[in-house]
């Protein structure tokens, strides 16, 4: 690329600026986020004006974990360019994203002034008015929604889920059809269908709907996943690759917000108060974050730590945990593997709600172990199974999660070398409006 980009094509590698921003687009949408970001950031430079540079710019900050950033980028679009409806609902998810119901509802209004006949935008609204408990008017949205497109899968969706959350299940399971009659393959209304059959106790149901969806998509990764899950047919050891990256790559951008304020999540949290128990004033670790995810741990282990790295299966995932700036280095890597090639070099390996995607933990807590440094902690949460539950110590969940038996954690933990010092049951989460029983372990190496 030339150092001017507004320039006229000299040479056969200068770019127009329309080819720039296009290769920009390009590497944002595989996900090449650095180089994408410094694209924008050379097209901003050379020319400050163009808006669709700053808004999809400000797009990729988000993605990125760096919200404020993206919307005072998206921000300086609209002052550019003040009448196009796209910018300001772009801007009004990430306020919904982040948690910014009123900043929301202003950029949804916005853009639906500007573009009145736009089924997304008040798909979108509608969304946001669920979220504020706004259930008839969020309906209307839905509704006037599937007016302007009868095949909005997604305004479908979201009329089930509200449905649903009223305890409306026959209308929910009714637009969940709905969605699928109109798009048979889509991903996301198979997913919530099969998921509302289960959470009836209908499991053979959810089972049938899985198998179509693998059916009609057969390398689709959540449909194999999901219908292994619900059926106990050809359930996978652990989650397969394809199924945790596809998952979390899709979920990354949401992930905290789900989490922290709609499940109460508290894994994280119950890790770090494990290895303060533990550890003492030990500091100088270093410490492995096995599974990080977008980093929730990191804040709240650093202080204890010399190098503090971080391996998950989610580039969308890892993006996210490099901005929260404590991490001394990160990998995208299955877990299993990337710990039988370390060596004994930690002091601390940490995995918060990473192991309820592996069956049988025989394999990974033993390369944990030969991963640990002597008198090195390993410690982790899993989902609880009770033992009249999962004769093997562990089980698949129709919602596509492994649940273990105490049991099965101190036995694999004794056969891999290690001493069982914590194995103390609490909440991990709520779900459904339920709290989810799980294990905090902490073993130590010899």
């Amino acid at each position: 690329m030339s150092d001017d980009i507004q320039n006229e094509r000299d040479t056969p590698t200068e770019l127009s600026l329309g080819e720039a921003l296009g290769l920009a687009l390009k590497l944002h949408r595989e996900k090449a986020y650095e180089g994408a970001e410094a694209l924008y950031r050379r097209i901003i430079e050379a020319a400050p004006e163009l808006a669709d540079a700053h808004h999809f710019l400000g797009v990729l900050c988000h993605e990125r974990g760096r919200s404020a950033e993206g919307i005072a980028s998206i921000r300086r679009a609209i002052e550019l360019v003040p009448d196009f409806p796209g910018f300001h609902n772009n801007l009004g998810n990430i306020h919904m994203q982040s948690g910014q119901l009123a900043e929301a509802t202003a950029c949804y209004g916005r853009a639906i002034q500007l573009a009145p006949d736009d089924a997304n935008l008040h798909n979108n609204h509608g969304a946001l008015l669920k979220a504020e408990k706004r259930f008839e008017e969020a309906a209307a949205s839905f509704q006037r929604a599937m007016q302007l497109d009868p095949d909005n899968v997604r305004a479908y969706n979201n009329m089930g889920l509200l449905h649903e959350a009223l305890g409306q299940t026959a209308e929910a399971i009714h637009y969940f059809c709905q969605s699928i009659s109109r798009i048979p393959g889509n991903p996301e209304a198979h997913k919530l269908l099969g998921l509302t059959y289960y959470s009836l106790g209908r499991h053979e149901e959810a089972a049938e709907v899985f198998r179509q969806w693998v059916e009609l998509a057969p390398d689709h990764p959540v449909a194999r996943h999901m219908y292994a899950a619900c059926s106990g047919q050809g359930v996978p050891e652990r989650a397969a690759d394809d199924y945790v990256e596809y998952t979390f790559d899709r979920f990354a951008s949401s992930f905290e917000e789900q989490l922290n304020h709609k499940l109460s999540y508290q894994a994280p949290q119950l890790c770090a108060a494990a290895l303060a128990r533990q550890a003492g004033t030990r500091r100088g670790l270093d410490l492995l974050d096995a599974g990080c995810g977008t980093g929730l741990c990191g804040p709240l282990v650093a202080p204890w730590c010399a190098r503090l790295a971080g391996v998950d299966l989610s580039g969308g995932m890892l993006e996210l945990a490099a901005s929260k700036g404590v991490y001394t280095e990160l990998a995208k890597a299955e877990l299993t593997g990337f710990l039988l090639g370390q060596g004994a070099v930690w002091d601390v390996i940490m995995s918060a709600d990473t192991l309820c995607y592996f069956g049988d933990l025989r394999r990974v807590v033993a390369a944990a172990a030969g991963a640990l440094k002597a008198d090195g902690l390993l410690v982790f949460t899993v989902e609880r199974a009770e033992e009249g539950d999962a004769p093997d110590g562990f089980r698949i969940n129709p919602h596509g999660r492994y649940s273990h038996t105490r049991g099965h954690v101190e036995e694999v933990i004794r056969a891999a070398g290690l001493a069982v010092l914590e194995a103390g049951g609490d909440s991990l989460r709520t779900e459904g409006g339920k709290s989810v029983n799980g294990l905090v372990v902490v073993a130590r190496k010899p």
